[in-house]
């Protein structure tokens, strides 16, 4: 089948089987360009509560759809390549946190949406890359664990006068970024604003014009009255970004930061998760339930 067959086969099976496919901006852009809604991971785990779709194709990774599933259990949800998983998020573990908690019992535990089910249940609160910051103000207690980014952790505590504890876990993707690259970047593009994803390294942050989710960066780019703009995360950004603001220029920070997992949905393998629902994921009740209360709590913190 070629692509267009793909897509229309796709749109079949949507339609009869209730289905909508969300995809995050680090996902393929035909995937993204095929999908419903397009956006960071835990805005699209709440578009997959608000939808009255049965079932949730998530074009991202593993954790993604964990969430989409904590927060809407009655749906089926599908990860159209069930082996696409995250490595920061396989670098902390319910094990490990149990263990680490020990170390710091007066520590608020915040942990980051980029992990597991199991650690979120393990977790006080969770957080998002957008209001981390609001999260840890928000908690009643003066020092915090934060897991699993210890670049995003190290932002947050230049923000706070509590005393963050950092895991020592962080995004490959984004740990490979250097200031070199940051400097080679404007000294190419010496018009251009620098905005940076906050699990970039603390010495490429310093170099940002603008430090902001996924999401902030998608949005400050559409009103800023700059017209060129360096972009400090995912490379597979530049397609939301030229979409939604076509009058402007965007340059990767770096042509390595590519995420090899989340290119992992593809066409045609979101149509065999359509065709066959064999890359269910589900969580166990008990973890599902303890997840989601620190999910509710960063809701009721700082509320969508």
């Amino acid at each position: 089948m070629n692509n267009d067959e793909i897509l229309r086969r796709i749109s079949e099976l949507k339609e009869e089987k209730n289905a909508v496919i969300l995809a995050h901006n680090y996902a393929r852009a035909e995937v993204q360009d095929a999908a419903d809604l397009v956006g960071d991971s835990f805005a699209l785990s709440l578009a997959a509560v608000g939808t009255d779709a049965d079932m949730i194709v998530f074009a991202g990774v593993h954790f993604m759809a964990e969430s989409a599933y904590i927060l809407s259990p009655q749906k089926t949800v599908l990860l159209p390549d069930a082996d696409a998983g995250c490595p920061m998020a396989d670098m902390v573990t319910a094990d490990a946190l149990r263990a680490a908690k020990k170390n710091y019992p007066d520590a608020a535990v915040v942990c980051y949406v980029n992990s597991s089910a199991a650690v979120k249940a393990e977790s006080d609160v969770c957080c998002t890359s957008a209001n981390a910051g609001e999260v840890v103000e928000a908690i009643d207690k003066d020092e915090i664990l934060f897991v699993p980014d210890k670049n995003l952790g190290h932002y947050i505590s230049t923000l706070t006068d509590k005393k963050v504890h950092l895991w020592n876990g962080f995004c490959p993707i984004h740990q490979q970024i250097t200031a070199f690259d940051v400097l080679t970047a404007k000294a190419k593009h010496p018009n251009a604003v620098f905005l940076a994803h906050p699990e970039c390294r603390p010495e490429v942050l310093a170099h940002a014009d603008g430090i902001f989710s996924t999401a902030g960066i998608i949005k400050y780019a559409a009103v800023s009255d700059e017209k060129e703009f360096i972009i400090g995360t995912e490379q597979e950004m530049m397609h939301k970004l030229m979409k939604d603001s076509p009058d402007k220029s965007f340059y990767p920070v770096s042509k390595y930061a590519y995420c090899a997992n989340m290119k992992m949905a593809t066409l045609p393998s979101v149509l065999n998760a359509l065709e066959t629902e064999t890359t269910k994921i589900t969580v166990p009740e008990d973890i599902r339930v303890k997840a989601k209360k620190s999910l509710d709590r960063m809701l009721a913190a700082v509320p969508k």
